[in-house]
């Protein structure tokens, strides 16, 4: 973790796979985090911090709901700090907290999004579908290998680019399977399923992302306060039909995070700050953007990450 003077903030919001039990239990002290779990349990007519039990993180919509929980009331706790923001990035289901943090949307609306999204991605596809990473090859082998496995009995599509060398591929887990045998066959260091059930950023969620798309229509969005950096392109969006149109299209399609690490650093971004739970985010700012200064937001590291921030 490197050093650099006159730090500009990013806040980071991670996805489906960071979750851990105890996630909403082990959050940062201060009162607003509070104030935001109790105003997403509102939302929800429970209380969300049911939402981190072992038991509970089995569903796709307790992990969504929890990450959105755990994203937005850290990122409120940073910014009550006195921490600001040059942009925010979410990974997937983390797009909907960077886009509350960036006043882009409200947390009720997105809690309700974030509700709906994962109902219907565990209907979809309840067994046998999920994600696998591949870590060691490129984008173009790596497609390559996807396309010769991919049918009608085998679905299988290239996901998030989260690297150069580290691709994320989506779909059923008998297509998935066969691209791990062939990209290990191909030199692959890491080539495994992964702990999601369903297989976000493919064209197998397109109906989703319609859904999606129809709830958004009928909320308000606002321009964020500062650069919200998109999941399906990688670019920088400061309207709020932007924000909408990659809240709604990014289910479907896959995440190009590599670029979006590169374009917060373009924007001045040289502090990452990752929301918890998990570090998946700052060990790959630490391969895209080395020489920047990334951490995790963690209870313990608190105090420390608000002394870079104000460096």
């Amino acid at each position: 973790m490197g050093r650099t003077a006159n730090l500009n903030t990013a806040f980071l919001f991670p996805g489906q796979g960071a979750q851990k039990p105890a996630m909403l239990h082990e959050l940062v002290d201060d009162p607003v985090v509070e104030l935001t779990l109790d105003e997403i349990s509102d939302v929800l007519r429970t209380d969300v911090r049911l939402l981190d039990s072992p038991e509970a993180l089995n569903s796709t919509v307790s992990v969504q709901l929890a990450l959105l929980a755990s994203g937005v009331a850290t990122a409120r706790a940073l910014q009550r700090r006195g921490v600001t923001c040059c942009a925010v990035a979410g990974l997937s289901v983390g797009a909907f907290a960077a886009a509350v943090v960036a006043e882009a949307i409200t947390l009720k609306d997105a809690v309700v999004l974030v509700r709906s999204r994962a109902e219907k991605m565990e209907r979809l596809y309840p067994v046998g579908y999920g994600l696998a990473a591949i870590v060691g090859l490129n984008e173009r082998q790596v497609t390559a290998i996807v396309d010769s496995v991919h049918s009608a009995a085998t679905p299988v599509f290239v996901g998030n680019i989260n690297a150069p060398r580290q691709i994320v591929v989506a779909g059923s887990v008998a297509g998935m399977q066969k691209v791990l045998e062939e990209a290990r066959r191909q030199g692959a260091g890491k080539a495994e399923l992964l702990h999601v059930s369903v297989p976000s950023h493919c064209p197998l969620l397109s109906s989703v992302a319609d859904a999606l798309r129809l709830q958004l229509s009928s909320m308000e969005l606002k321009a964020p306060k500062f650069p919200y950096i998109a999941n399906v392109n990688g670019r920088a969006v400061r309207s709020a039909s932007g924000v909408a149109t990659d809240l709604a299209d990014n289910i479907a399609h896959g995440v190009r995070w590599h670029d979006a690490t590169i374009i917060a650093e373009e924007l001045g971004c040289n502090l990452f700050l990752e929301m918890p739970p998990g570090h998946t985010l700052t060990d790959l700012v630490e391969e895209n953007v080395p020489g920047v200064t990334s951490s995790v937001v963690t209870k313990d590291l608190f105090k420390h990450v608000l002394r870079l921030a104000a460096a």
